[in-house]
């Protein structure tokens, strides 16, 4: 069973910067795809970056790209999310997310996640202006 836990969440003020991790536990040695999806207050959860841990390009949401960067760390077994120039309309609860469907390095960013499996509990990001 993969187990999934963020952190680095917390307060910020706009043009600030923080750093998402999320742990990987219970994994298969097999490459597979992961990502980071947020849900900010009545709004649907949406898909912020995602990567395959084999290698490619990763994928990001038109609203964060340029400023956000989703990286891996195979030995550690973490994923990152490097978030700069952050603003208030990033405030949202933020998801680690994984699955190990065959899908290459063509990881789903659409459909708010719906596609993974495996998610942590998530973690708050606040970004006052």
């Amino acid at each position: 069973q993969v187990q999934l836990q963020e952190s680095g969440g917390g307060s910020v003020q706009a043009g600030g910067s923080l750093r998402l991790s999320c742990a990987e536990s219970g994994y298969s040695t097999m490459r597979h795809c992961m990502g980071w999806f947020r849900q900010a207050p009545g709004k649907n959860r949406e898909g912020v970056a995602v990567i395959y841990t084999g290698g490619g390009d990763p994928f990001y949401h038109d609203s964060v790209r340029g400023r956000f960067t989703i990286t891996t760390d195979i030995d550690k077994h973490t994923l990152y999310l490097q978030m700069n120039s952050l603003n208030p309309e990033d405030t949202a609860t933020y998801y680690c997310a994984a699955d190990f469907k065959p899908w290459g390095m063509t990881c789903p960013l659409s459909g708010g996640g719906r596609d993974y499996r495996y998610w942590g509990q998530g973690t708050q990001v606040t970004v006052s202006s």
